[in-house]
């Protein structure tokens, strides 16, 4: 097939490679001509995804993957069109749907009878059916269900293990009528590789369910689910803090029993899913107040650390604390809704002086995100924001003037801090 992906970031740069690399002839579009421009060269334009420098080599050589900043043209050469362009919310859980309206009008101008369009950025229930086939019928004279094929499919991968995901979860595909479910499924089969897995209710593979708004929901739901549970497991770290219970014992004697799956409490819950989708469910269904409950838990633990740190230090005014790590997850460089933030603000509300560094930025990075780099100055406290493997071997000779530490991920080893008061969240 030719296929056209529009958007080559973090996610739709692997899909893209993924397809080339089962022979398909891939065009990327996207509107950043530096992008652009290191695609074509084979040359990864950010880090960290593992075998994308490979991968993206060997395609680009073979002649299997170019890529342009031309959306309508990409369109007009291919038979199946992805679509990975992202999506924001506001801090109300409002979507903004401005690049993806830009995107899909780009798509309309060339899009000819018989394609199949596969939107794979997680949206709001209906968004499929309501938004974006009128606007591509609009932009392309043609009928969608009839002249074109319409379906939503969410991406289910986690940056840094792209291609182990793809093989890894069943693709989830919902179309806006039967014909166009069955021509989604069809594409997907031919373009994904899948490993056997034995522990699902039905084979890994392409699952077919049944309407864009099921598989819309599906993407939804699962992450959700997972910010529900994180807000229940810290809502019992708190409730632990104040009994002297250790809440991780707790958690493994409770997950030990098969009907349990409580997740780990921690200082923050961030990056480009977890923190978003919830609101985003919550401006389909604003009744839901489990949802709503949980989301509110969790964007109040860096102030919770921050308080587990005051009570074990005293007054922070005027101290110097380090914050050990700006990304919103060990391993990734990446800061999309880190906790780094809200724990910096808390940590200057309470009048501290806050620095912050990371073994995966350079001090120019750390303060284009707003964020003073530590550079050497002596700190009396610190706070773990981010779980990188580093700090596992991280001791208190390493920041010898460090008094309390609040370990908001349970990463490094106690032994090594030993002399300094350690807190760790529920325990």
């Amino acid at each position: 097939m030719n296929i056209c992906v529009v958007a080559l970031g973090k996610i739709g740069l692997p899909l893209a490679v993924q397809f080339a690399d089962k022979g398909h002839k891939v065009i990327g579009a996207d509107v950043n001509e530096k992008v652009v421009e290191l695609v074509n060269a084979g040359t990864e334009p950010f880090p960290g995804e593992y075998d994308l420098d490979v991968k993206l080599k060997k395609a680009v050589d073979a002649g299997l993957l170019t890529a342009t900043t031309d959306t309508a043209a990409a369109v007009a050469q291919s038979e199946a069109v992805v679509v990975v362009v992202p999506l924001f919310v506001d801090a109300e859980g409002t979507p903004d749907f401005g690049w993806m309206d830009s995107a899909t009008q780009a798509i309309a101008k060339g899009l000819k009878p018989g394609t199949l369009v596969s939107y794979e950025t997680t949206l709001p229930v209906g968004t499929t059916r309501t938004r974006w086939a009128p606007m591509l019928e609009r932009g392309s004279g043609l009928t969608a269900g009839k002249d074109f094929h319409l379906v939503f499919s969410p991406e289910r991968v986690l940056t840094g293990r792209v291609f182990a995901d793809l093989r890894r979860y069943p693709k989830l595909v919902g179309g806006i009528d039967e014909a166009s479910t069955q021509r989604g499924v069809e594409f997907y089969e031919q373009v994904l590789d899948f490993d056997e897995r034995t522990d699902l209710p039905q084979p890994n593979g392409v699952w077919d369910l049944g309407t864009a708004e099921a598989s819309e929901l599906a993407k939804l739901a699962e992450t959700t689910y997972r910010d529900v549970n994180i807000g229940l497991a810290n809502q019992f770290a708190r409730f632990a803090d104040k009994n002297d219970i250790d809440v991780k014992k707790v958690i493994e004697a409770c997950n030990s029993q098969p009907y349990s799956h409580i997740h780990q409490p921690g200082i923050a819950v961030g990056g480009h899913c977890i923190p978003i989708y919830p609101r985003m469910y919550l401006w389909n269904d604003p009744e839901a107040t489990v949802v709503r409950s949980a989301r509110e838990a969790n964007a109040a633990m860096p102030e919770y650390a921050v308080d587990l740190l005051a009570a074990a230090y005293g007054d922070l005014k005027d101290v110097n604390v380090l914050v050990l790590g700006a990304a919103y997850r060990g391993g990734v460089k990446e800061t999309a809704f880190s906790g780094v933030f809200p724990t910096v603000e808390a940590l200057k509300a309470r009048g501290a002086v806050p620095y912050v560094s990371d073994p995966m930025y350079t001090d120019e990075e750390l303060a284009a995100h707003g964020l003073t780099p530590h550079q050497g100055e002596t700190v009396t406290a610190a706070i773990l924001q981010a779980d990188h493997a580093e700090y596992r071997e991280l001791a208190a000779s390493d920041l010898p003037d460090v008094k309390v530490l609040v370990d908001g991920r349970r990463t490094t080893d106690p032994a090594r801090w030993e002399g300094v008061r350690r807190v760790v969240i529920g325990g």
